[in-house]
């Protein structure tokens, strides 16, 4: 199992993670659309030859940005990423995969 963490502004949010989630993203048992987020502050500076959604090439932008986590099967990680890239309003969208260990008591 793999758990993906990504960053997203608030305008885009729900469509993402519907995206992930259709994806097969945030199962976990018997349930679905499982996540976890947060709000908080993001900052880049988009360089020439970038096309930012928000802010101006050379400029420092800060933003509101939701950071979502959930956890994502094994044999779902390449759609799961795939759905969130073709998704995500950012022409390079940050994001995390971790591997996860099982461990079984």
């Amino acid at each position: 199992m793999y758990k993906l963490c990504f960053y997203v502004p608030d305008s885009h949010v729900e469509p993402v993670k519907a995206a992930v989630f259709a994806a097969g993203g945030g199962r976990i048992g018997q349930y679905d659309s499982c996540c976890w987020q947060v709000l908080g502050q993001g900052q880049f500076r988009p360089l020439e030859g970038s096309e930012p959604f928000v802010g101006a090439v050379g400029a420092v932008e800060q933003v509101s940005e939701w950071k979502v986590e959930l956890v994502v099967v094994d044999e779902l990680i390449h759609a799961v990423v795939k759905a969130l890239k073709g998704s995500h309003p950012y022409q390079t969208p940050a994001f995390e995969v971790w591997r996860l260990s099982d461990l079984q008591f």
